[in-house]
């Protein structure tokens, strides 16, 4: 008979190692990346298959030619077979870059990862994934200029993620 807590506990630490890789992408923090997934996990992108260190060296200088990237996750599906699982996660991904005129660097696209993920030593994280492409859209003109002055993301330990996170470490 399985424990319903320790199951709902298990589906929430995997949907936690998705939310990791999608911040980790953004704030372009690749260790975080790394962390989604086991030594040796591999990865299937559009235009890339390979382990999870190759997938960090080629998407490093990709997401680097872009202003910016948010990832929102959306439904998540998540099938425990013990130790093991099946997690589906759908979500959109939104890009922006320069120049603004240039549909590679700015539209969004709806996806689906397909995740099989393991707990090894207590841990969940990703063994092999599926970035499934589902569909994209070019937003050259649709963007707009910030309404106002007020807080920005950025892509680096300027992030006021990181700051409070700091903040709040250092007491």
């Amino acid at each position: 008979m399985t424990d319903p807590l320790a199951e709902l506990l298990d589906e929430r630490r995997i949907r936690e190692v998705v939310l990791r890789y999608c911040r980790g992408i953004d704030r372009l923090d690749f260790d975080l990346v790394r962390s989604a997934y086991h030594p040796g996990g591999i990865d299937h992108h559009t235009g890339f298959d390979g382990t999870v260190d190759e997938y960090v060296e080629w998407v490093r200088p990709l997401l680097s030619g872009f202003t910016g990237t948010m990832h929102i996750v959306g439904n998540h599906l998540c099938e425990l077979r013990g130790d093991q699982a099946v997690a589906e996660t759908y979500g959109t991904a939104v890009h922006w870059g320069s120049p603004e005129s240039d549909p590679r660097r700015n539209f969004i696209s709806g996806f689906r990862y397909v995740d099989h993920m393991a707990k090894h030593d207590g841990r969940w994280a990703i063994v092999e994934r599926f970035a499934v492409r589902e569909w994209t859209h070019s937003t050259v003109g649709a963007q707009l200029a910030p309404e106002g002055t007020g807080p920005r993301g950025s892509r680096d330990a300027d992030d006021p993620y990181y700051v409070l996170a700091r903040r709040i470490q250092e007491g």
